[in-house]
């Protein structure tokens, strides 16, 4: 893919620049966005995703631009995927909802760090070694069907990541949060407040739905620049979204079902492309397999988003989203958090 260097320098630049403005925004002025403010928000990067997608379309063709709504589309559901995890972890250790956006913003940026290492050791290791979509592939699998199976009931409800309870043992922290402080005074004293472990919390939920997310979109395109530029794109407006589907959330049973789906499908295309550019000696004798069909990139774009809107719609249509296991989850979750910071 060749593009004009302006135009990928320049698309960074402006990027960058509409991020800085949204940190500012958000540590100027703390607070809940209303409805419409979050609608307005999303609607404005999504739009922004879609032109940019023309701009693709325009200056790389058709090709690219079909991979770049393909990998914007995955990459926008696993964010949303996200947002549940999210809401438990702000449930759990009741962050204020003023305070919520700020939470929000340090974890994408984290996500934007930890992804654009990921995707810049994936593309040298893609670039030197074709067998690793065979891993890829075979990973995405593993994922798409861990994911299909996990019912959320594995760990205990008092269990504590062994990571967060050593913080909790080695630094000095104080028992209530101070707005959005790290750090407060208590008595005279310096201490950490509780917004550290949710930081941490975050942290590291990015890095492991980095792990499963990079390598989905290295399925649909082995370009540097479309996987990362489509990473911005899904998680720009994931903080507005968090607010606007707060209460949708809960109701979208099926998506975990849908990204399974999808993981599964784009695996499937992963090891069909590795067997294609097969160098393994051990199979076919190193050469590639001429059979292993290439899946086009307009096919993987209809799977993903036929699947999606299935998902969403079956997940709508059916009358127990209404009242599903998250909701359970998540007034466990805020019962037990009320009665911790009342001494219950």
């Amino acid at each position: 893919m060749q593009l004009p260097a302006w135009f990928e320098i320049g698309s960074f630049v402006v990027l960058g620049i509409i991020l800085l403005v949204d940190l500012l925004l958000v540590v100027k002025r703390p607070h809940e966005p209303s409805m419409k403010e979050a609608g307005l928000w999303v609607a404005f990067y999504v739009t922004l995703a879609l032109v940019f997608a023309g701009a693709m379309f325009a200056f790389a063709g058709p090709e690219h631009g079909s991979q770049f709504i393909a990998g914007w589309v995955t990459e926008y559901s696993l964010s949303i995927d996200n947002l549940f995890v999210f809401i438990i972890i702000m449930a759990r250790f009741s962050v204020p909802r003023k305070y919520q956006q700020e939470v929000l913003m340090v974890g994408i940026i984290i996500a934007l760090v930890l992804r654009g290492i990921f995707i810049a050791l994936g593309a040298v290791v893609i670039e030197q070694f074709s067998w690793v979509f065979y891993i890829f592939g075979a990973f995405l699998l593993w994922t798409a069907w861990k994911q299909a199976t996990d019912n959320g009931e594995d760990e205990e409800e008092t269990s504590e990541n062994p990571l967060i309870a050593r913080i909790r043992k080695v630094v000095p922290m104080s028992e209530k949060f101070d707005g959005g402080k790290l750090r407060t005074t208590v008595n005279g004293k310096k201490l950490f407040t509780p917004m550290l472990i949710v930081f941490v919390t975050i942290g590291m939920t990015d890095l492991l739905f980095a792990v499963d997310s990079i390598p989905a979109i290295f399925g649909l395109t082995q370009s540097a620049f479309i996987v990362f530029t489509a990473n911005i794109f899904a998680l720009m407006g994931l903080r507005q979204l968090y607010f606007l589907l707060g209460g949708l959330m809960s109701r979208l049973i099926y998506l975990k079902h849908a990204l399974s789906v999808i993981l599964a499908f784009i695996g499937v295309k992963l090891v069909l492309h590795a067997m294609h550019v097969n160098e393994l000696p051990f199979i076919n004798g190193g050469h590639h397999i001429e059979w292993a069909p290439e899946i086009p990139t307009y096919v993987s774009l209809a799977v993903i988003l036929g699947t999606i809107v299935v998902a969403v719609v079956a997940s709508l249509l059916t009358p127990a989203a209404s009242k599903s296991k998250l909701d359970a989850r998540l007034e466990e979750d805020s019962r037990k958090s009320m009665n911790k910071v009342s001494g219950h």
